[in-house]
């Protein structure tokens, strides 16, 4: 069984200190505060590196570009077919993500859940506390997820705390109302991961602020290396690198990115256990993977290899990576391009109006 709280970390920051609060990553120690990535629970030593904050470079992308490693057909597919339930690294890396917001200092009036059910319940809990007074949608991709988050979710008509509280809809808010979009694990599963951060940029107020996690390249390289040894079809299609995601942010419309990332290290008894995580996390959405169902004899030596070549730590039980990738951006202000005939939205210039009043 995997041994709660048997992990270790190592982060590392990229992006700009911004009007959020968010300090560089030089400002800790000078100002006597407590590192943002440190002080969890490790097995062993603790490990925290920093580097000085960057800006996110920002290269031209094509709006119609999606990943090239990922099948949509098969992406799709798991996201009708996952399980219904917070698996307990999402769970833990949301917790992660609540840490981040003692820097940020604008408080939401309205905030987005964008995929709260295998986002993690607990944190949505934990958010609402937070925001007590904030009125919240929860915005689910598939009909069934949408119908049990709200069973999960929404309070009876008869508790007090319905009454008492801000509001929740299980509706996405309309275009520009949104103060905080909250998307915990959900960017690294979508064929199109640019249509997605469009959407989440719409939702948005100006200078409203998104807050998002995914898993980085580095996630289960060991199996990805074992699979490659063996000559086997890839284990898993390959992921986005944090300051790929910054170039992203940008040209979709958001400002002042901010990345860091962490390596998580999980432990495991038997390969058995380690398996049937990674079915809880995810599915293989590589175009080159195995195209027909796998036997008891190929799962057999599966386990066989991965006993025998994966890495064990002190306790003899078998470490898998995941990289963890932290993100958070505001919504820039609309840019009218200088044209001889330029069109802008009415949406786009009452935002810019509200801009201008707020600057003088």
């Amino acid at each position: 069984m995997l041994a709660a709280g048997q992990w270790r970390c190592k982060s590392r920051t990229a992006g700009p200190a911004h009007r959020l609060g968010w300090p560089a990553s030089a400002d800790f120690t000078a100002a006597g505060k407590q590192c943002p990535f440190s002080g969890w629970k490790t097995s062993g030593s603790q490990s925290c590196e920093h580097r000085l904050n960057i800006l996110v470079h920002t290269a031209r992308m094509p709006a119609s570009q999606t990943p090239p490693t990922i099948d949509p057909i098969a992406a799709n597919r798991w996201q009708r077919l996952a399980p219904l339930a917070s698996p307990w690294l999402h769970e833990e890396v949301a917790s992660r993500m609540l840490d981040r917001l003692q820097w940020i200092k604008l408080q939401p009036r309205i905030w987005t859940h964008w995929g709260a059910l295998r986002g993690g319940l607990q944190a949505h809990a934990a958010l609402a506390a937070r925001y007590p007074d904030s009125t919240c949608f929860v915005v689910e991709a598939q009909a069934k997820r949408a119908q049990l988050a709200t069973k999960k979710i929404a309070r009876n008509w008869w508790n007090p705390r319905r009454w008492m509280s801000g509001a929740t809809h299980f509706v996405a808010p309309s275009a520009g109302t949104a103060d905080m979009l909250w998307a915990n694990m959900a960017l690294h599963e979508t064929a199109d991961p640019q249509a997605l951060l469009a959407r989440w940029r719409d939702a948005l107020k100006v200078d409203g602020f998104l807050m998002f996690s995914c898993l980085g390249p580095d996630t289960v390289r060991e199996i990805r290396e074992l699979y490659a040894a063996l000559g086997w079809p890839p284990a898993g299609h390959e992921l986005t690198d944090m300051h790929d995601w910054g170039d992203m942010l940008v040209q979709a419309g958001f400002a002042e990115p901010v990345m860091d990332m962490e390596r998580i290290t999980l432990t495991y008894e038997t390969p058995a256990r380690l398996l049937e995580e990674l079915r809880e996390l995810g599915r293989n959405f590589h175009p080159r993977r195995f195209p027909a169902l796998r036997g008891r004899a190929w799962k057999a030596s599966l386990d066989q290899a991965i006993g025998k070549h994966l890495v064990k730590d002190e306790d003899g039980r078998l470490t898998l990576t995941f990289e963890v990738i932290y993100g958070h951006a505001l919504k820039a202000a609309p840019k009218v391009r200088v044209n001889p005939l330029s069109s802008v939205s009415v949406e786009d210039m009452r935002s810019m109006l509200r801009g201008s009043r707020v600057g003088r």
